[in-house]
This record gives structure tokens, sequence and C-alpha cells, in this order.
């Protein structure tokens, strides 16, 4: 039947663990080191991008901070230009106005001048009217 021979049974066991101290040494120690390493890699790497999601969390409430002051920055310059082009039309009409004024009131001198020159006319007139009105009449 089966024999069992505790010779080769001793020769088998040191083998094993002979080879299995080898495997030990060349295989599962530098297996495990390097798995330990890399989730040492990954723990740090999500530590890192942990914190760079903070620091974007923060980065990004400044910018909104930032585009939140600019847009009130640029409210009170668009309404000190619209302030200032008011102003600016203001005078403009006002000035405008007073130019007006006064050629209407140079207009109404001469206005006057002329209606005065022409009712010395018509007066120096009158006599000569006179004399043509009686001829025309006694020619009738």
């Amino acid at each position: 039947m089966l024999d069992i021979e505790p010779l080769l049974m001793a020769v088998t066991t040191v083998i094993f663990f002979v080879l299995l101290y080898q495997l030990n040494i060349k295989l599962y120690r530098p297996l495990l080191k390097f798995m330990d390493n890399r989730d040492m890699s990954i723990a740090r790497d999500m530590e890192a991008a942990k914190n760079m999601t903070g620091n974007t969390d923060d980065l990004l409430a400044k910018a909104q901070a930032n585009i939140d002051d600019a847009k009130v920055k640029a409210s009170k310059q668009r309404q000190e230009t619209i302030d200032e082009g008011k102003e600016n039309a203001i005078k403009a009409i006002d000035q405008k106005q007073l130019e007006l004024e006064k050629s209407g009131e140079e207009f109404a001198k001469k206005l006057d001048e002329e209606r005065v020159l022409l009712q010395n006319s018509l007066q120096s007139q009158i006599p000569l009217v006179k004399e043509s009105l009686k001829a025309k009449f006694s020619q009738l």
C-alpha cells in the first residue's frame, strides 16, 4: 500500500520551510513593503487633496468677494459717470439758453432800431404821400 518514509517526509518539510523562508524574504516582504508604501502615499495624497480643497474653498470665497467688490465699484463709477454727464448736459443747456437770450435781445434791439428807422422814413414820406393823394384827387 502506501508507505510513509520519514526521511522523505523530513526532507520535504525542510524544503517546504526553506522555500517558505525564501519566498518570505524575496517576495512577501517586498510586496508587503510596497503595499504599505502605496497605502501611505495614498493617505498623503488624500490629505493633500483635502488641504487643496480647503484652499480652493478659501480662494473661491476670496474670488467671489473680489467680484462683488468689483461690481460695487463698477456701479459707483457708472453712477458717477451718469451724474457727471447730467451735470455737463445741464451746463451746456444753461449756456445755450444764455446765448439764445442774448441773441434774442440783440434781435429785439435790431428790430426796434429798424422800426424806428421805418417809422422815421414813413413820417418823412407822409408829405409826399399827401401831395400825391391831392394830385390824384384833383385828377378825379
